[in-house]
């Protein structure tokens, strides 16, 4: 044990505070707790609603996408190429006009709290394009539940500068008791993917969502609950 202690000391301290952070909005799952289950799901779906849903994969650009934007074909169709893994749109992480995802367009902070029949109609219109043949009403339901319910205000947490604010002593507690049976002491237990330290320094925003809400497509678990 000793041994896999220090291997983990390698790890990168930003990995540790942003799973931390999960830790630190514990206060806001309570009141939500009857729609956990359909909370994650949408955030899953606000990730990349084409790689869990049955419905039609778009073959096509978005034609709401700005066309001097960098994304093309079904990508343009991810609700977080828009509006970010921080859900800031412009006013986030990709409203820097050099980030290859900038498309001048606002997040979806403002729909906290909102009523989920509205974001449902929002989904629907021209501004975002998705019919009944690219998701079911249950689709629909959950990503306005996400939007609703899931998100936690990520600037008051990380930074534009990728600076997080958390514990990396209890990050490591929490990492070493359940990260670590997929991902490894030192993060790169997953041969397909870069490793962990790495990913959680270059985008701690996407890291923070993806550890809330889980992979698409994959059996990494959601700690939303936690």
């Amino acid at each position: 044990m000793h041994t896999s202690k220090n291997i983990f000391k390698k790890a990168s301290v930003p990995m540790l505070a942003v799973v931390t952070f999960l830790f630190s909005v514990t206060f806001v799952i309570p009141a939500y707790a009857d729609d956990a289950a359909n909370v994650v799901r949408g955030g899953l779906l606000y990730d990349k609603w084409f790689a869990i849903t049955e419905g039609d994969i778009p073959k096509g650009t978005n034609p709401a996408y700005p066309e001097t934007s960098k994304k093309k074909g079904k990508n343009s169709w991810r609700c977080k190429e828009c509006h970010g893994w921080d859900y800031q749109g412009i006013k986030g992480a990709y409203g820097d006009k050099s980030n290859s995802h900038f498309t001048n367009i606002k997040g979806i902070g403002g729909s906290m709290g909102a009523d989920t029949g509205k974001i449902m109609n929002l989904l629907k219109d021209k501004n975002h394009n998705y019919t009944d043949g690219h998701m079911s009403a249950t689709d629909f339901m959950d990503i306005a539940l996400f939007v609703s319910k899931g998100q936690v205000d990520v600037p008051k947490y990380i930074g534009l500068d990728k600076s997080v604010k958390g514990d990396a002593k209890k990050g490591e507690m929490y990492y070493t008791t359940i990260c670590v049976n997929c991902h490894g002491f030192d993060g790169k237990k997953i041969k397909d993917m870069p490793n962990l330290g790495k990913v959680a320094q270059d985008n701690p925003w996407e890291t923070l969502h993806k550890t809330r809400m889980g992979q698409p497509g994959e059996k990494m678990p959601a700690l939303y609950a936690l």
